[in-house]
């Protein structure tokens, strides 16, 4: 993976300051250039016991040496990271590999495209809600029934990472892969507000917006909109 030391490096403090907040109690909104801040929060949260993930992406960021031949952004294959695929310097920071368990993960609002993926995680027993399912059965029962999951002893919570190219490019072109049929604003808002009022979830990242493809800054505005919308009705 391009940078890992540095990677590893930066995933260790960043861990260092979520960790702190999540003990206190606190709700921190971490916001990042690419996907691979994940693993300060997952390599955080492992530290202080057993948490789940729901990850709102376009695609799940799963690639890893047993799917792939072309590994070497961490910002796509954060998720593998985190739940032990990969190499060590990154998947096994501080002996606690993995940070995640596999069923300890959700995806929710990947394309409808990502056939092969969607065959993996099937296989993993890794639950996937495509755009296509959130416009069939509703946003707001899937996202509840997701939180609810999670309402279980052997957990101590759940974390949200947001990854803004969910959206439809159409509304957030501010990407670095801009792919079609995403979410429209509405549609994301409404998996998050359950999400986020949830009593067990403990915090999240909004990551991959890219101020310099968005000179005008209305993807940002509409972004920080969907966000405030997500907490103010939640």
């Amino acid at each position: 993976v391009f940078n890992a030391a540095a990677i590893a490096s930066y995933t260790v403090r960043l861990a260092d300051r979520i960790e702190r907040h999540v003990r206190a109690g606190d709700f921190p909104v971490v916001l990042g250039g690419d996907c691979s801040i994940q693993l300060g929060a997952s390599l955080a949260l492992r530290r202080i016991g057993r948490y789940g993930l729901v990850a709102v992406d376009a695609s799940p960021d799963f690639r890893h040496p047993g799917n792939s031949d072309r590994i070497g952004a961490a910002g796509g294959e954060e998720v593998a990271l985190a739940t032990g695929r990969g190499q060590d310097d990154l998947t096994d920071l501080e002996g606690l590999k993995p940070y995640l368990r596999d069923e300890d993960v959700r995806f929710f609002g990947i394309r409808d495209c990502f056939e092969t993926d969607r065959a993996e995680l099937a296989a993993l027993k890794i639950p996937v809600v495509t755009v296509g399912d959130i416009r069939e059965w509703g946003a707001d029962a899937l996202a509840r029934a997701t939180a609810e999951a999670f309402a279980v002893p052997q957990l101590g919570g759940f974390w949200v990472h947001l990854d803004a190219d969910v959206l439809d490019p159409s509304v957030m072109p501010a990407v670095d892969s801009p792919d079609p049929d995403g979410l429209l604003p509405g549609e994301l808002v409404a998996p998050l507000r359950p999400l986020l009022a949830s009593p067990h979830c403990v915090g999240l990242n909004i990551t991959i917006y890219d101020p310099d493809l968005d000179p005008e800054a209305t993807a940002g505005a509409l972004l920080t909109d969907v966000v405030v919308s997500a907490f103010a009705e939640s």
